[in-house]
């Protein structure tokens, strides 16, 4: 059975804690938005708030306590995309897939928006038309910073989170304090209101109108997820640390999300201080204005300023929020391109260990977004939250399927949990999706099945691509050596062949080949280099790293062998790194030294029919190493291989191969960053 840990050691509390303040803003500032648009949801019907309040509060933690089950399947990460491809098949993960880099590019965008009006709350209504370009200014700004390697600092986001925290619990429990006498009073009101209107308009109406309301204030539980996502980034024992980082996370969103919801119920429903909405303001902004009316000290309006300390924290919460669409989106689209349904340019690192082309897309994603919008939150909740629990219920189906299959010790409490967090997922899900169709909830439907249609074809394109590669590798792979592999010492300070290969080794023999067509008896020493890309999404895992050199050693074993058994020369050297051009540079530089006048050469795929597909789906890392060696003086010669995929009778392409039609089945290995 998932259940929270026992007997906590101190230091694994403390580190949880730390990992609270770094993963729970996305989750803690949904706060922000998502009980206003439940609340609103209600229409005149606000009696009904007291249990929507209980409900958010229990769905909370349930779908934490679900997830936790995600931490212990996937104690290295990866989340829903992960758990979908992993227990329902690559189809459901590209699903899965789809919607979370839309809910992530959603969460920047929802999240600046958010925070611009919590942050014009306090400002004349006048400025509210500058709310837009403000929006789009921290947009570009994120983008440079996580461009430069800016992520979550502790030292930054630590004042800003726990002053969240601090502000908006003082006000929960002061507001909620200060009329304690009214609080058991609360619910035998609200039940005898409920059932007057339910008298009037029937059991059915009143359900529904609460699940309508429930289902459109999912955009609360958004952000849950993330630990699970990043449960990799955690200190060990990583599964413990999940445990109680999302037990954190579960009681502090119940408690802030809760205790708003029923703020509004008691300033805004029975007006105990006379509260009414406010235009240009967010509820936060009018009840915590409320509950701070009647605060002077030494003639200085002090509710005032404190209103403007706590709606600064909620802004700056909800800009941190923004910044882990920018972690956990190009994540996501690294595990996508590593399985082949978005471009392999998605998965380099740079040299600042961030993947700067899904951090452009999704800064240019959430820019689309907001322009189109115009900004407006209740609008992006519809799109957020639609994505999201789609993510969500695909996520938990995978779990009910898993326990279905394996049933250890247990096993029917945690199907329970997990079927319990998918009813309520998908209730939600389609709550948004029927009510919320025509007012943007069609939108994320055709964004959805768009990005699904463009990854079938990458992949397909991709899939076709191997195909012919393994073909090669068996012509060319295959050929025997001419005689026994004797070592062949180089002779240092003189020019050299050198090649920088891929771990298809048919198109490096195809290279060695032509080298020895166009140059006969040029060169006496031949060196191979080999550089071992390092990616997103294995960077932490040390058994990769392990396997990535192994195999990095085993190529430049078989070109040696292979120039050996020719009686040529031959050594080589390998490299591994983030940004494969910067390691071969390196290597470049140190071949240089010992073999001064060298000749470089690099293989690369040409296709017969290029198109603007191609180009996208191969960087030609060849012309991007040649044109840094040309600044340098010196010459890399380039050595194209034909790709021509092959069209049926009606003037499709045809398929690889069944057995290369997976996505997932990654056969590319160390040092493919020449291939593309």
């Amino acid at each position: 059975m998932t259940r929270w840990p026992r007997k906590p050691a101190s230091n694994i509390t403390l580190v949880a804690f730390l990992a609270w303040v770094g993963l729970g803003a996305d989750g803690l500032s949904s706060s922000a938005y998502g009980p206003e648009e439940a609340f609103k949801a209600l229409g005149t019907h606000t009696e009904l708030a007291l249990f929507l309040a209980i409900a958010t509060a229990v769905t909370v933690f349930i779908i934490a306590v679900s997830y936790n089950q995600v931490i212990e399947l996937f104690p290295t990460g990866g989340g829903g995309y992960k758990v979908a491809t992993r227990l329902l098949g690559p189809r459901a993960g590209l699903v899965s897939g789809v919607a979370l880099v839309i809910d992530y590019v959603l969460t920047i965008a929802i999240s600046i928006a958010a925070g611009v009006d919590a942050l014009f709350s306090f400002l004349p209504e006048s400025w509210d038309i500058l709310k837009l370009e403000v929006a789009a200014l921290l947009l570009v700004l994120l983008v440079v910073l996580n461009l430069r390697g800016a992520k979550e600092s502790i030292k930054i986001l630590l004042p800003v989170f726990l002053g969240f925290v601090a502000t908006h619990a003082f006000l929960i429990v002061y507001g909620i304090g200060r009329h304690a006498e009214g609080i058991s009073a609360l619910w035998p009101t609200s039940v005898a209101e409920a059932s007057q209107l339910s008298a009037e308009t029937g059991w059915l109406f009143v359900v529904a109108l609460f699940i309508r309301a429930y289902g459109i204030g999912g955009g609360t539980y958004t952000g849950i997820e993330a630990v699970s996502n990043s449960v990799n980034l955690l200190r060990e024992p990583r599964v413990r640390t999940g445990k109680w980082t999302m037990f954190y996370m579960a009681t502090s969103l119940a408690f802030t999300a809760g205790g708003i919801i029923l703020l509004y119920l008691l300033y805004l429903l029975y007006l105990l201080w006379g509260a009414r909405p406010v235009e240009g303001q967010t509820l936060n902004a009018v009840v915590f204005g409320a509950v701070l009316a009647d605060w002077q000290w030494h003639g200085v309006d002090a509710g005032h300023w404190l209103l403007v300390i706590t709606l600064l924290f909620e802004t700056g919460l909800l800009f941190v929020a923004a910044n882990t669409g920018f972690l956990g989106g190009p994540t996501t689209l690294a595990n996508m391109a590593t399985d082949h349904w978005v471009p392999h340019r998605y998965a380099e690192l740079s040299d600042r260990l961030v993947t700067k082309n899904g951090i452009f897309l999704m800064g240019l994603g959430a820019l689309a977004v907001l322009l189109w919008s115009r900004g407006e939150v209740n609008l992006l909740v519809v799109l957020y939250s639609i994505s999201v629990f789609l993510t969500f219920s695909l996520t938990l189906l995978g779990l009910v399927v898993y326990w279905l299959r394996h049933r250890e010790r247990g096993w029917w409490w945690r199907l329970l949990l997990s079927g319990a967090g998918l009813l309520i997922t998908a209730t939600i899900f389609l709550v948004m999706l029927v009510a919320r169709f025509f007012d943007g909830g069609w939108v994320a439907l055709l964004l959805i099945a768009l990005l699904m249609l463009g990854c079938a074809l990458i992949a397909g394109h991709y899939s076709r691509v191997r195909a012919q590669l393994r073909e090669l590798d068996k012509v060319l792979g295959a050929i025997p050596p001419a005689g026994k592999p004797a070592p062949v010492a180089v002779c240092k300070g003189e020019p050299a062949a050198v090649l920088f290969v891929s771990s298809q080794r048919g198109i490096g023999i195809h290279t060695l080949l032509n080298i020895e067509r166009l140059f006969p008896g040029r060169f006496r020493n031949f060196v191979f280099v080999s550089v071992g890309e390092v990616d997103t999404t294995r960077i932490k895992e040390d058994a990769a790293i392990e396997r990535l050199q192994r195999g990095v050693d085993s190529l430049l074993t078989h070109y040696e062998r292979f120039c050996h058994a020719q009686g040529l020369a031959a050594t080589s050297h390998a490299a591994y790194g983030t940004d494969p051009v910067a390691a071969a540079m390196e290597v470049a530089e140190q071949v240089l030294e010992c073999f001064p006048g060298s000749l470089f050469f690099a293989g690369t795929l040409v296709f017969r029919r290029e198109n603007l597909l191609t180009r996208q789906l191969h960087n030609y890392t060849a012309l991007a190493l040649q044109r840094r060696l040309h600044m340098r003086g010196v010459p890399l010669i380039i050595m194209p291989m034909l790709v021509d995929v092959p069209r049926d009778r009606r003037g499709r392409r045809k398929r690889g191969g069944a057995e290369t039609d997976r996505p997932g089945d990654d056969v590319q290995g160390p040092s493919r960053a020449w291939l593309r």
